[in-house]
C-alpha cells in the first residue's frame, strides 16, 4: 500500500478573507486553472451559499477543471448543502 497525500486547497474562499482582497470570478477562473495545472488536488472553489457571485464562481470553476476536484464550503445546513 502507498501513502499519498492529497493537497486541498483553499486560496479561493480563504484568499478573500483578508481585508481588500477580494476576487472576481474572472480573476478565481484564471487561479483555478492555474492550480489545476499545477496538480492541486481538491480545490474549495468558494461559498456557494454566501452570494449568488460566489454561487455562479463556483459552478463555473467546477465545469473548467480537468484534474482537480472541485468543492465549496457548507454550513451543516439544507440550504447551504443545496447551493
Amino acid at each position: 500500500m502507498t501513502d499519498k497525500i492529497k493537497i486541498f486547497d483553499t486560496t479561493l474562499r480563504d484568499g478573500e478573507q483578508s481585508p481588500g482582497a477580494t476576487m472576481n470570478a474572472a480573476e478565481k477562473i484564471l487561479i483555478a486553472e492555474t492550480l489545476d495545472k499545477m496538480g492541486v488536488d481538491i480545490i474549495e472553489a468558494g461559498f456557494p451559499f454566501l452570494s449568488p457571485g460566489d454561487f455562479e464562481a463556483v459552478t463555473a470553476i467546477s465545469k473548467i477543471l480537468k484534474n482537480s476536484i472541485p468543492c465549496g464550503l457548507s454550513r451543516a445546513s439544507k440550504k447551504d448543502i443545496d447551493a
